[in-house]
């Protein structure tokens, strides 16, 4: 979810890795991304790469309202998550709140965007072969 640097690196790289990706930016941003949630289902990660954007709340209350099997936000750990209020504004259940993970990816101090996207990517690799991540075997 929405046009970034990070964006890119998940799309080229997550091609790579056999994942069908998507670049869903409402605001339009990401030029000839789509304007709106599509249609997901359980097979579905969804990774929102910009968490200052307006329409944050209502595009995690769209795809919450979906199967979707894992769904994240980006963010600083040590900074509050934006997207509780906005969703708690929306009238989004807490249960449906928890199932957003946040901060995503595996910690292994990334920094540039092509960092990052390869730690988000690893741990999604991780949760969906219910491993841990990291040196743990």
């Amino acid at each position: 979810m929405f046009a970034s640097p990070v964006a890119e690196y998940l799309l080229r790289y997550g091609a790579d890795l056999g994942y069908t990706c998507l670049l869903v930016d409402p605001g339009g941003r990401g030029g000839d991304a789509l304007a709106r949630v599509p249609e997901l289902d359980g097979t579905a990660d969804v990774v929102v790469t910009d968490h200052h954007r307006p329409e944050l709340g209502e595009v995690l209350r769209d795809v919450l309202a979906q199967p979707v099997r894992w769904v994240g936000v980006m963010g600083n750990p040590r900074h509050p998550a934006p997207h509780v209020p906005a969703l708690r504004a929306l009238g989004v259940s807490e249960d449906a709140i928890a199932r957003v993970c946040r901060p995503v990816g595996l910690n292994i101090g990334s920094r540039t965007p092509a960092e990052i996207a390869v730690a988000t990517l690893a741990g999604l690799l991780a949760d969906r072969n219910g491993r841990p991540g990291g040196f743990a075997f």
